[in-house]
């Protein structure tokens, strides 16, 4: 059975920022309704308030139809809602006009009039508001849109008999809060468009990273072969020319070429080991850098000196591991890394909050690991056990994540560490 909230807590940081921006425009209507639309019932008789709350929920109705398929509209999912946008024109002058009217021509007494004229505004200024996620957010277009709507509504209520000054002023009070409105609409939809973004940004960079890598090991790979490899065609072909013409000098060639291929290969596993090879401190250093540029504390405890290399390097791939499935599963906020001798082990603990049920660790590399035992748990266990170490993963607390590495010390690093301390 899913806990309530569940459905909050599997969305990440951008989903989360969307659905807060839906439901604030949501909101709006809500507000319209319970603050012009029933607010009336305390003004004017029954009969009448029923018809300008009405008036106030279909509008509210509409508004929230149109915002919804503004933002998908905003975020790339479907096209420009023209028709609801003239849909929400029409509706809104449609039932201003009246408001208006009861107004100036409806039953006598300042209460009428009061809440009539708050219909009116707050209809055309909601509807304003909404109105201005339908176009494109440029500054010419929303101001244009804010005054010719503000003098519209102006130029309609004196026609249907108000006053020219009382008509000013409404012109002014629905400019203002029409163009309040409308500037918050804009601020939120540009908020949620910056947070996709970086967003984006975040998943581009891993990416580069992982791109950067690839090309310098490309270029470790061709420094090391581009030479080598030359070197054994040419003296391939002089062992083949010599060949042909009987000459014993051929099998001293393919001995030299025999050779090359030999340090060639041993070459291209020294840089396979270096790529493979991470180094503790370094590791460490660069998680701290790495989850810093996101945005998640990190705080990092290191007793690394003195570690054999192969240690340093089963742990390196733990932190690496670690660190890079926070960045990409979770939503983590803190992040705690710590690495302790003892008793003649060495234990190294990644900790990190933001965990779901339903997501899974982030920090765990759950993903099943491939047939290589590059990535996942399994391919930490495999790394660990070739120096006799152990994994641990699981929750640690409510939404929170360990994973935890052991690592026996051989004894005469063991001894050695003793000594420094």
């Amino acid at each position: 059975m899913r806990r309530p909230g569940g459905w909050w807590r599997r969305k990440d940081t951008p989903e989360k920022v969307e659905t807060y921006t839906r439901w604030s425009f949501h909101f709006f209507a809500l507000s319209e309704i319970a603050g012009i639309g029933l607010s009336t019932y305390g003004q004017v008789g029954p009969r009448l308030a029923t018809v300008l709350s009405l008036m106030v929920v279909t509008h509210a109705v509409v508004c929230m139809v149109t915002a919804s398929r503004a933002l998908d509209w905003v975020r790339g999912r479907r096209a420009q809602p023209v028709r609801e946008l003239w849909t929400l024109v029409t509706v809104t002058a449609v039932l201003g006009v009246p408001a208006v009217a009861v107004a100036e021509h409806g039953p006598g007494g300042a209460d009428v009039d009061a809440a009539a004229l708050g219909v009116f505004v707050g209809i055309h200024g909601f509807g304003l508001g909404v109105m201005t996620l339908c176009v494109p957010h440029r500054r010419r277009r929303v101001t244009g849109l804010v005054c010719g709507f503000a003098a519209g509504a102006g130029i309609v209520s004196y026609l249907v008999g108000m006053e020219w000054l009382a008509a000013l002023i409404v012109a002014c009070v629905l400019l203002a809060a029409g163009g309040f409105l409308s500037f918050t609409a804009v601020l939120s939809v540009w908020l949620l468009n910056v947070v996709y973004t970086l967003d984006e940004a975040k998943e581009t960079r891993a990416r580069l990273a992982v791109a950067e890598e690839r090309l310098r090991f490309g270029r470790d790979l061709h420094d090391v072969m581009g030479r080598n490899l030359a070197v054994i065609a040419l003296k391939s072909e002089l062992a083949v020319q010599l060949s042909r013409r009987g000459r014993p000098e051929a099998v001293e060639q393919m001995i030299e070429v025999q050779r090359i291929a030999q340090e060639s290969q041993r070459e291209v596993r020294d840089v396979v080991r270096g790529y493979r090879e991470a180094a503790l401190e370094v590791e460490l250093a660069g998680a701290r850098g790495v989850l810093s540029a996101a945005g998640i504390a990190a705080e990092v405890r290191d007793e690394t000196a003195g570690l054999p290399a192969e240690v340093q390097s089963a742990l390196g791939w733990v932190v690496r591991e670690a660190t890079t499935n926070v960045l990409r599963h979770g939503d983590a906020k803190r992040v705690a890394v710590q690495v302790l001798m003892a008793e003649g082990h060495v234990v190294l603990t990644v900790e990190n909050d933001g965990v779901t049920e339903a997501a899974g660790p982030p920090a765990g590399a759950q993903a099943p690991a491939p047939a290589t035992g590059g990535s996942g748990l399994a391919g930490l266990r495999e790394r660990l056990s070739a120096v006799g170490g152990t994994l641990e993963a699981g929750a640690a607390g409510k939404g929170l994540f360990r994973l935890r590495a052991e690592v026996p010390l051989p004894s005469p690093a063991r001894d050695g560490l003793e000594v420094a301390s």
